[in-house]
């Protein structure tokens, strides 16, 4: 039988997105949607800070931008089986485009979608808003991170912008 790290790969993810489901649905049936909700947010303030240190150390990444969050979050878009690409105008600013989510997908295979614009807001926007957090240069101008779209909302793709606090141009939607 092969073992091969593909299949390993393979094996760690599906138990990673089985462990997130499993608390959450428990949760869920012990204390409510909103409260498992809650709960989710706050593991995702967290996770993010972790998953960015890793991926900075596993790619040797020491600068603070918008393109080195965007190439260290690839690594962990990457692993969870996303398709996506980064794209970048200018140093300032770099966006990454999903056009496949597994996330998405997960909520579709247990009939969960009407959660997806709920997750999108709470979860998706605040994971992006920790990355930009952790690449914030010390005494500089602060990354932001805005959801321009989401999949999970209706729109064709997820594309999260990350600029340069003095080059973002926020939205006012």
């Amino acid at each position: 039988m092969e073992t091969g790290s593909h299949m390993m790969v393979e094996m760690l993810r599906r138990s990673y997105f089985a462990a997130d489901g499993l608390w959450f649905v428990m949760l869920e049936e012990d204390e409510g949607l909103e409260r498992a909700l809650e709960v989710d947010e706050r593991v995702w303030r967290v996770m993010p800070k972790i998953q960015a240190r890793n991926a900075r150390e596993l790619l040797d990444v020491q600068e603070d931008t918008p393109g080195a969050l965007a190439r260290c979050m690839a690594l962990k878009f990457a692993a969870e089986g996303h398709r996506y690409e980064l794209r970048s105008q200018n140093p300032g600013e770099t966006e990454i485009v999903i056009s496949e989510c597994p996330w998405r997908a997960v909520l579709a295979q247990s009939g969960r979608e009407h959660l997806g614009p709920e997750i999108a807001d709470r979860i998706c926007a605040t994971e992006a808003a920790v990355w930009a957090e952790e690449f914030s240069p010390e005494g500089g101008p602060p990354i932001v991170a805005q959801m321009a779209e989401a999949i999970c909302k209706g729109d064709a793709r997820c594309r999260v912008v990350f600029s340069a606090a003095d080059d973002a141009r926020l939205e006012t939607e």
